[in-house]
C-alpha cells in the first residue's frame, strides 16, 4: 500500500511539471468555490500552468486546488527543470511593489521607507503626507482574540492558512506588544477560527492554529464576533492577510521584519 502511494505521488508530481491547458475547466473550480469558500472573493483561476492543479487568487493571496476543487493546496510549486519558483514569481506579479515596500505607492518620493526584500509580502500603506488609517472603534470586543502583553497594542486582521500570517504571529511573540488579533477568513480558515475563538486559552489555539495541530479545549461558544470582522474587513477593502492596525488607526499590509514593525509601532501618535 505504501509503494502505492509513493507512486501516486509520484506520478502526481510527473503531471505537474508537464503542464497541460484545459481552460473549461476554470468555471466548474469557480462554481465548486463559491460553494465551498462562499466569503473568499476569488478574483482570478488557471488551471492551465501546472497539470492537476489550478492557481487561484483572492486579492493579494495565492493558493491552489485539485480540479474538484476538494483539496486546497498552501504553500510553494517548484518547477525542478527550470529550478524556478513559480509561486514567488507569480506573487511577485501580483503585488509589483513587494520589492519596494510602500514606495511604489508614493509614486518613489524621497521620503519613503526602504525597499523591503523581494517575497516577503510586505505592502506598506504608510508614508509621510499618505497614511492609511482604519476606525476600529465601532468594532465590539466579540470577534477580538487577545494575547501578548506590552505598553503598545496592534490589532491584526489575520487568516489561520495564511503563510504571511504565521510568519508575523511567531515574530510578535517575540516582541513586548499586546496583540489583538481578529481573524478573517480568506483561504477558507473560518472553522480554525470559530475552534480558536472558543477555545479555554485562545493563546495557545492561536499558536497550534499557524501549526496546523489540533486546538485544544474547544467548545460551542458566540463566534458572531468573527461575522463582524469579515463584514469590516469587506467594507474596507481588506481582500489579504495579514493587515495590521496601529493604536492611531495607522495600517500596514503585509509581513514585516522585527525591526520595522518596532520602529512603525513606535510611531504610533498619543
Amino acid at each position: 500500500m505504501t509503494q502505492n502511494i509513493l507512486l501516486g505521488v509520484a506520478a502526481s508530481a510527473a503531471m505537474m511539471l508537464t503542464g497541460s491547458a484545459e481552460p473549461a475547466i476554470g468555471p466548474q473550480v469557480q462554481a465548486a468555490l463559491q460553494q465551498r469558500l462562499p466569503k473568499t472573493p476569488i478574483t482570478g483561476i488557471d488551471c492551465t500552468k501546472i497539470e492537476g492543479l489550478c492557481e487561484v487568487t483572492a486579492g493579494a493571496n495565492l493558493f491552489y486546488v485539485d480540479k474538484s476543487a476538494r483539496y486546497l493546496v498552501i504553500g510553494r510549486v517548484y518547477d525542478m527543470e527550470t529550478r524556478q519558483d513559480l509561486t514567488a514569481a507569480r506573487l511577485l506579479a501580483l503585488n509589483p511593489d513587494m520589492l519596494v515596500g510602500g514606495a511604489a505607492r508614493a509614486n518613489a518620493a524621497a521620503d519613503a521607507p526602504e525597499p523591503s526584500a523581494p517575497g516577503n509580502g510586505a505592502r506598506v500603506t504608510e508614508q509621510r503626507g499618505a497614511v492609511r488609517t482604519l476606525d476600529l472603534s465601532k468594532l465590539s470586543n466579540k470577534g477580538a482574540i487577545i494575547w501578548g502583553s506590552g505598553a503598545q497594542s496592534v490589532t491584526v486582521f489575520s487568516d489561520f492558512h495564511c503563510g504571511y500570517c504565521r510568519a508575523l504571529s511567531q515574530t510578535l511573540e517575540t516582541m513586548n506588544v499586546r496583540v489583538i488579533e481578529r481573524p478573517i477568513s480568506v483561504l477558507g480558515s473560518r472553522d480554525v477560527a470559530d475552534r480558536v475563538l472558543c477555545a479555554k486559552d485562545r493563546h495557545a489555539a492561536v499558536r497550534a492554529a499557524y501549526a496546523q495541530d489540533p486546538v485544544p479545549g474547544t467548545g460551542k461558544c458566540d463566534t458572531s464576533g468573527l461575522d463582524e470582522n469579515e463584514a469590516f474587513a469587506k467594507a474596507h477593502g481588506l481582500n489579504g492577510t495579514p493587515v495590521l492596525v496601529r493604536s492611531d488607526g495607522a495600517v500596514m499590509e503585509g509581513f514585516q521584519p522585527k525591526a520595522q514593525l518596532l520602529a512603525w509601532l513606535k510611531g504610533a501618535r498619543s
